[in-house]
């Protein structure tokens, strides 16, 4: 297969989806809670991925009090801290992880710092020295603030990093940060990211000269 060099001073990193399958976890408990809502999972499951939850929910609902959607992320996340079980890394991920080591980079996801922090180690990740949280942002994507904050924390001009994504929402917050969006798995490829790849198999790296470095990704 033919591979397309891109060259970037930053990577932003999505978790879920992106680094960590999480989707064990994630359908235990929204299909929990969308039983409770009388919701099919086929209205809820597409609607869940890259967003904080009572978001999510707010969407689902719109006409539910944020009071009840802000108690229901709560206990859910309360209940996720816990359930690891069947939490394991993308393929590729810790590799990736590795070669980017040296290099500015960035997680950027929806779970708090706590939360992120147990999916990475559960999935056997290292968690970056730079992160922005759930609880670091006053918008959830698809709004860019959290991508725009990392860029500025690594000092690196937006058009300059490429994100990592797998959701719809993140791949939208990217795009409108100004970044080129690499997305990651099946659910991505639908959602118009700038480059796309399968899992992080299919992504190499490469140190260049000033700052700048080069993955190599899949044409096409």
């Amino acid at each position: 297969m033919t591979a397309l060099s891109v060259s970037v001073r930053a990577v932003l990193l999505d978790m879920d989806g992106t680094l960590v399958n999480s989707d064990a976890v994630v359908e235990r408990l929204w299909g929990e809670w969308a039983e409770a809502q009388g919701l099919p999972w086929d209205v809820v499951e597409p609607v869940i991925h890259g967003r904080q939850g009572w978001l999510s929910m707010a969407l689902l609902l719109p006409d539910r009090p944020v009071e009840d959607n802000l108690a229901d992320e709560a206990r859910m996340l309360d209940e996720s801290r816990t359930d690891v079980a069947g939490i394991v890394p993308i393929p590729g991920a810790a590799a990736f992880l590795a070669a980017i080591a040296d290099l500015p980079h960035a997680l950027v996801t929806s779970a708090d710092d706590d939360l992120a922090r147990r999916r990475m180690g559960a999935a056997g990740l290292r968690y970056p020295a730079v992160a922005v949280t759930a609880e670091m942002v006053s918008e959830s994507k698809p709004d860019p603030e959290g991508f725009l904050q990392a860029a500025a924390r690594l000092g690196v001009e937006p058009r300059e990093c490429l994100v990592l994504e797998d959701s719809q929402a993140g791949i939208a917050a990217g795009l409108a940060a100004g970044m080129r969006v690499l997305g990651i798995g099946e659910r991505a490829a639908s959602y118009a990211p700038t480059y796309w790849a399968g899992d992080l198999t299919a992504v190499s790296v490469e140190a260049a000269d000033d700052g700048v470095f080069r993955l190599s990704l899949p044409a096409g």
